[in-house]
């Protein structure tokens, strides 16, 4: 903070385990990458280079420095996991982690149809092997609607197996998933899901502004959220301390 306010909600610290923000790099270029660092490191526990990304990013080892020295953890997006699946490259997934020392796996079947007991496996070899493992539940194509009771099963199942946080999608656009293609929030959905589910063991994408506030409001400052456009690191940290409009009320009591 640059000078102190009162009564602000208490924000976890890092290295954090709830209230995480997950920031999605698109194709930052390094100065840009600086630039978020400098006004936000403090607000970003992971950044994830989106899809495949990190195939055709120049400066990429630069760019991954930059974020660990910045206390950041960077990751590749899960659809690059599921690239080197699709062709039986998985050897060379491995290979490719060790390279660019990663710490951080994340494994999503939202482009490529997993057996779900597959997916199991896979969480369950990542984190034997030492790794932070993201798993992800929904499919970007907007036509699979799956059920409550299916979002829980699959939600649970990937913890068991070793996932420290499981996703639920939403696209960059934030229009599948825990969303209708509006963008708005399926409210029952989420319910039925933290019914069972605990709120600080999922990680919801949620790249427009709407969803954000939604979630901070339901579920307090300390919500993880993901899919944040860098441009967006500090309006979700101000929305955090219920210092925005959206939620400049929800924790603070008008007197």
């Amino acid at each position: 903070m640059n000078f102190p306010l009162p009564n602000l909600p208490a924000r976890t610290q890092k290295p954090r385990r709830e209230g995480i923000t997950m920031v999605m790099d698109k194709g930052l270029g390094l100065h840009a990458a600086t630039d978020l660092v400098t006004v936000g490191a403090s607000y970003i526990d992971f950044v994830k280079l989106g899809w495949t990304t990190a195939l055709v990013s120049g400066a990429l080892k630069e760019k991954l420095d930059l974020y660990r020295k910045a206390g950041i953890e960077p990751y590749f997006g899960g659809t690059l996991w599921e690239a080197h699946y699709v062709r039986k490259a998985e050897s060379s997934f491995y290979a490719l982690l060790e390279k660019y020392e990663m710490r951080v796996v994340e494994v999503s079947d939202g482009s490529v149809e997993v057996p779900h007991k597959v997916k199991l496996e896979w969480i369950a070899n990542f984190r034997r092997r030492g790794y932070i493992v993201l798993s992800e539940v929904g499919s970007k194509d907007a036509t699979k609607v799956l059920p409550p009771f299916r979002w829980i099963e699959l939600i649970q199942a990937e913890l068991e197996a070793g996932s420290l946080w499981v996703i639920a999608e939403a696209r960059e656009s934030g229009t599948v998933g825990m969303y209708r293609s509006t963008g708005e929030v399926r409210e029952g959905l989420v319910e039925e899901v933290v019914h069972t589910i605990p709120v600080e063991r999922l990680i919801f994408e949620a790249p427009q502004r709407s969803q954000q506030a939604w979630f901070i409001r339901r579920f307090g400052t300390n919500v993880n959220l993901g899919n944040v456009a860098p441009e967006d690191i500090l309006s979700v940290e101000t929305m955090r301390l219920g210092l925005r409009g959206d939620t400049f009320w929800s924790f603070l009591t008008q007197e």
